[in-house]
């Protein structure tokens, strides 16, 4: 998939991981990037690069809105690559947290580029198949403690990423899944351990895209998470489970 010259969106496009995409697909000569967040003011970037000719458009963005997102795709009817990077993290517990703060996190995480995707599929079609770029984690294979629902969500989104490439293989859409330890974010605060920068997440996953990879794993802690997947759970999870009498 060619990123120069291309039309993209991208959700949660205000900070973070969804702001370096912002900036990255200026970098590498995207026609347009049509820049979603919930408050369009906090988009950095907007107007014409002097030096690529993009041009960065902000749009009032919330995924969860699914009318909104349906205005988004019909006023964008050019658009070639999507990519579904707006997510929460709340660390709300399964068990004893607020199902409805459940919710709207799965509403957020899944539902979210559910919406957005088919919003945007025959426009994608119409304009040769394109690209749908989902940014997922390494918890779609391993829940980690403080982020069990975070985890159920990206798990959910794993599969919705192999449901939609299936669907969408026939009208010539690449449906790639992005996952990765912890970035360094406003979202990992709390959280300790090794973590990559948000420029090195999206120059592997942009790079990932043009090559036409469908799983980018764009560092050392996701491709030892998904190695994991062959073990036993009790070793998977060994340390973090009871010990076993």
């Amino acid at each position: 998939m060619q990123i120069r010259e291309s039309v993209v969106v991208v959700t949660g496009a205000s900070r973070g991981i969804g702001a370096e995409f912002v900036r990255q697909l200026r970098e590498r000569g995207a026609a347009r990037v049509v820049a979603g967040a919930r408050d369009a003011s906090t988009v950095a970037g907007v107007g014409t690069d002097p030096v690529t000719g993009t041009v960065v458009e902000a749009v009032s963005l919330d995924v969860t809105d699914h009318e909104a997102v349906q205005r988004v795709a019909d006023a964008a009817g050019d658009v070639t690559i999507v990519v579904n990077n707006a997510g929460i993290s709340s660390a709300i517990p399964l068990v004893t947290g607020d199902l409805a703060a459940i919710r709207r996190e799965f509403e957020t995480n899944v539902f979210g580029p559910l919406a957005v995707t088919r919003a945007f599929a025959d426009t994608l079609a119409r304009n040769g198949g394109g690209a749908v770029l989902n940014v997922l984690s390494a918890s779609s294979w391993s829940s980690f403690p403080g982020a069990t629902t975070y985890g159920a969500t990206k798990a959910a989104a794993w599969g919705l990423t192999d449901g939609l490439r299936l669907e969408l293989g026939a009208q010539g859409t690449q449906v790639t899944g992005l996952h990765m330890g912890l970035v360094d974010t406003d979202m990992t605060a709390g959280f300790d351990g090794e973590k990559i920068t948000v420029a090195d997440v999206v120059t592997a996953a942009l790079d990932g895209l043009e090559r036409g990879d469908l799983e980018v794993l764009a560092d050392e802690p996701a491709r030892q998470v998904k190695a994991s997947l062959a073990l036993d759970p009790t070793d998977r999870y060994a340390g973090m489970l009871p010990a076993r009498v």
